[in-house]
């Protein structure tokens, strides 16, 4: 089985560090990934995106055309590539920063989440991104929740370890708003 995803939002956000994590966490489950960022000359505030591929076999290309789901932090990163997901796919979009709700694609699952008010509640404003990575695991059960907790591990800088168990909480959070 394949899995494309596309995160995408501000720089800033977290949006390339929810792809490698997607990513890591499939290579800890022995699947094949691919991760391929894409961001403008501005770091932060200004656009950012990255295509994450998760398979079975080996995977012939990074770009992704038709995700089967986005994680998108902003309201033109939803507008952007809200249309392109499959049906059958899944949407996670920051409600917190996309206020009106957009018109779901057919036969795609739209799925709000509060990202900047639950990382707050957390603790730590800059966890939003891993309430939205936690919900579309939760959603989309494209990796384990364990594996990407794992990845953390491997993909954070040692100098940032300590922020860890308040990633994890942060995962647990978002994941937990699928099980109702």
């Amino acid at each position: 089985m394949t899995h494309e995803m596309v995160c995408a939002g501000f720089g800033g956000q977290g949006v390339m560090l929810i792809g490698q994590l997607l990513a890591y966490g499939g290579m800890l489950e022995g699947k094949e990934v691919t991760w391929f960022p894409s961001y403008g000359p501005e770091m932060r505030g200004g656009t950012a995106n990255c295509s994450v591929v998760i398979s079975d076999q080996p995977v012939g290309s990074p770009i992704v055309a038709e995700p089967d789901g986005l994680i998108a932090m902003n309201g033109p990163s939803l507008m952007r590539f809200k249309g392109v997901v499959k049906p059958g796919g899944v949407i996670v979009y920051n409600a917190s920063l996309i206020e009106e709700l957009p018109e779901q694609p057919a036969g795609v699952r739209l799925f709000a989440v509060a990202t900047n008010e639950l990382a707050q509640e957390i603790g730590n404003d800059k966890v939003g991104n891993m309430v939205a990575l936690g919900a579309f695991l939760g959603l989309s059960k494209v990796v384990g929740l364990a594996s990407v907790e794992a990845a953390l591990e491997k993909v954070l800088p040692e100098r940032r370890h300590h922020l860890i168990p308040l990633n994890i909480s942060a995962l647990r959070r978002g994941w937990a708003l699928t099980e109702g």
